[in-house]
């Protein structure tokens, strides 16, 4: 439980039990300022719709330049690849998807991205990403035994490179 939070799970003894994917979602538009998703997204919306109604009212609920910190499993670690409730990978492209911004750079550049957040009008934008590494891949790169391009090169290939993402997104309206 994180004080200051209405801590919100659909089991155990939160401080509101919900099923996020149940929608609508108790909150009002625009009110909320900051949301956690640790080890959540790769939980919900199996399907195509069932996410993008999840992205559209978390959308719904922040206010503009709400910050949403967003945790998932790298989806080549075991952590991801095990658990047989994770339905669906999330990645920094993922939440790129859902970027009005980046949306239209890919439409200038003639990309072929789906244009989420043009499509479904909402837009968060990625502030940052984290790759956290596993080991001994982490004392292999501090140590300067590894470049950040073959960490790159090896994420795109191999499994358990990476154990987790860790990304900040703004909701701009």
């Amino acid at each position: 439980m994180l004080p200051g939070y209405c801590n919100v799970d659909k089991f155990g003894d939160p401080d509101l039990t919900w099923d996020l994917e149940t929608l609508p979602w108790p909150w009002a538009n625009n009110s909320v300022e900051e949301v956690l998703l640790s080890h959540v997204l790769e939980h919900l919306g199996q399907t195509p719709t069932s996410f993008i109604a999840i992205m559209q009212e978390l959308y719904r609920v922040c206010r503009h330049d709400a910050l949403i910190r967003v945790v998932v499993p790298h989806p080549r670690s075991d952590l991801y690849l095990s658990d047989p409730t994770h339905v669906r990978p999330i990645t920094t492209m993922t939440m790129e998807m859902f970027s009005r911004r980046q949306n239209e750079e890919w439409r200038r550049q003639g990309g072929a991205n789906t244009p989420l957040a043009l499509q479904h009008g909402v837009d968060f934008e990625v502030v940052s990403s984290i790759a956290v590494l596993d080991e001994p891949y982490l004392s292999l790169y501090r140590s300067g035994k590894i470049t950040t391009q073959q960490l790159q090169d090896l994420e795109r290939t191999q499994n358990n490179i990476v154990v987790q993402i860790e990304m900040v997104l703004k909701v701009v309206k």
